[in-house]
């Protein structure tokens, strides 16, 4: 590796060794640069999304909807399994996507005590275009690899993430 190719993982690396060397930091440097990656892509892709007026964690609740299909309708309790929030979280997010037209709660008709959220039109047509953007910085992010690298990349963090403890 040049000079030039190390990052600041490199260096932190580099700090340990200088006063644990018997540290196996290979791990610490494996989980800096995911974590690092990960902190960078999120802020790219709020950017992404804010300009299609919502956040990531608005896009997630709309996402979910439109992945589930058409009626693109589930209650707010297997939305808050699926986004694993709080429901607390999730009524925040409802209203406020609600408020800005692009989701609608009605009484379930075959429970009259819980609710369906379902997307609106306008709601489909912003989770079509934000996530149209989203893949847009992601693959701009990837443009470095080859397409079998990207795949070999996607299992390797496949199988660490089955690894790692919940």
């Amino acid at each position: 590796m040049t000079e030039a190719s190390k990052d600041a993982v490199d260096a932190i690396i580099a700090q340990w060794y200088a006063v644990r060397p018997e540290l196996e930091t290979a791990p610490m440097a494996v989980f800096g640069r995911i974590y690092r990656i990960s902190k960078a892509m999120g802020e790219a892709m709020e950017r992404a999304y804010g300009r299609h007026g919502i956040s990531r964690g608005e896009f997630d609740v709309i996402g979910t909807l439109r992945r589930s299909g058409a009626p693109y309708t589930l209650s707010p309790r297997q939305l808050s399994a699926t986004l694993m929030l709080t429901t607390g979280g999730m009524t925040g997010r409802l209203d406020k996507l609600e408020k800005a037209g692009l989701l609608t709660r009605s009484p379930d008709p075959h429970d009259r005590r819980a609710l369906q959220v379902t997307i609106t039109e306008h709601g489909l047509a912003v989770v079509d275009q934000a996530v149209t953007a989203g893949l847009e910085v992601q693959r701009a992010a990837l443009t470095g690899f080859a397409p079998e690298e990207v795949e070999g990349l996607s299992d390797l963090l496949r199988r660490l993430l089955a690894d790692v403890p919940a």
